[in-house]
This record gives structure tokens, sequence and C-alpha cells, in this order.
């Protein structure tokens, strides 16, 4: 049985439409069971719609806690029976119980690399502190924010003059490329979650990940 997939987006949808992409290549050997949103009008559902993928939306605005939309959320993506949760551009912090639930099978790409800068605004602060280069990191969800081991990372050069909007476009240029890349390994069996560190065919990854110079592995 293939990989079955259940990707978490809020906005657009840009990396969905990388891995919808590289799954109707051969690339990701995986089924996209269902894109899930919080915000209903969110972009990224017309395009899971358009491939025919199943869609669903749950507002997280109308739920009285933070636990009750995890609930409602776990409960919904356990329906799919998904080998792997995507967080591609999903806005919201979720709960400890909700990642214990699928620790090991969540992924999540943050655009920075990693450990630096965390959270938000991460083009802005990577300018700001004159870094030399900037990226994006693959890493397994744990209930630490952006925390979890790294699986992959690419390196984006900071040129001078840049703004947060120029140099955020090249590194989603590089997301669109690792993202997939770290599904498939999963998919192959190739990638796995032990104890606090990710492995990569049998071997535990760098503390920073694999390092994507556009090579397949």
């Amino acid at each position: 049985m293939p990989c079955k997939i259940v990707i978490l987006i809020s906005g657009s949808g840009s990396n969905l439409q990388a891995f919808i992409d590289a799954a109707a290549k051969g690339e990701l050997p995986a089924s996209i069971a269902a894109v899930i949103s919080n915000r209903p009008l969110a972009k990224g559902l017309d395009r899971a719609r358009e491939a025919g993928i199943a869609t669903a939306a749950l507002d997280h605005t109308t739920f009285e806690s933070r636990d009750a939309f995890d609930a409602a959320l776990l409960e919904l993506i356990d329906g799919y029976q998904p080998d792997l949760v995507i967080l591609a551009g999903f806005m919201r912090i979720l709960g400890a119980d909700f990642v214990r639930h699928f620790r090991g099978r969540m992924l999540n790409i943050h655009p920075s690399l990693l450990p630096k800068y965390p959270g938000l605004n991460t083009h802005q602060r990577a300018i700001d502190a004159g870094d030399a280069e900037a990226g994006a990191t693959v890493h397994f969800v744990t209930e630490e924010l952006d925390g979890g081991p790294p699986v992959i990372h690419a390196r984006v050069p900071v040129e001078p003059g840049d703004t947060a909007e120029l140099l955020a476009s090249r590194v989603l240029e590089q997301e669109h490329r690792i993202y997939p890349l770290a599904a498939q390994w999963f998919a192959q069996g190739r990638l796995v979650l032990n104890g606090n560190r990710a492995e990569f065919d049998g071997k535990a990854l760098p503390a920073s990940g694999y390092s994507f110079n556009g090579a397949t592995v």
C-alpha cells in the first residue's frame, strides 16, 4: 500500500502544490488522502479540489478552546487513517496531546536554518542579523515549537539589498524542492524518528539535518 498523506494548510497552498506535482510526476510514492484547512476560504483548498483531492475545513474560530479544536482536528485526520501528516503553512500552534498522537509521522517546514529563528518573521530577522545565508528546514514535529529533529535543509544566500519579501520568495523555491523529498524518504521507509533523533537509512542525521545541494539521495 502506498503511503497515505493528509496535508494541513491555512493559506494559498504553494507547498501543497509542490506535493500535488511531485505525486503526479511519480516522484512521491504516496497518495494525498485529504487536504484540511482551519480557514474555510483558504485558496489551497481550491488547488486540492482541482487535483481531485478530498478537502475539509475546520474553522478554529468556532471552537471554545484550543484543546477543543485540536481534539476535533485529530478526529478528522484519523478518519483518513494517514501514515504521514504534513503541515504546509498551517498557522496554528498544536497542543502537546495532538503532537504526541502523531509523533514520528508529522512533518513541518520552517523558513529558517533551524535552530536559528524559530517562530515568525524569520527572513527579516536573518537580514537584521547580517546573516550571509538563510534557508528552510524540514523537521519532525514535537512539543517544542519549531524544535523537532531536523530532516533536511536548504541554504539560500542573503543578497545585498534584500528585503524580507525578496528573500522569502527565493527560500520558498527551495521549500518546494526539499519538502516533497523529505516526504518521499518517509514514504520509502528510509526516514524515521527514533527517540529524539531523525534517522535516514538507519543512520542518525546531522543535528541540522541533511544539507540539500540539488541532488537526489
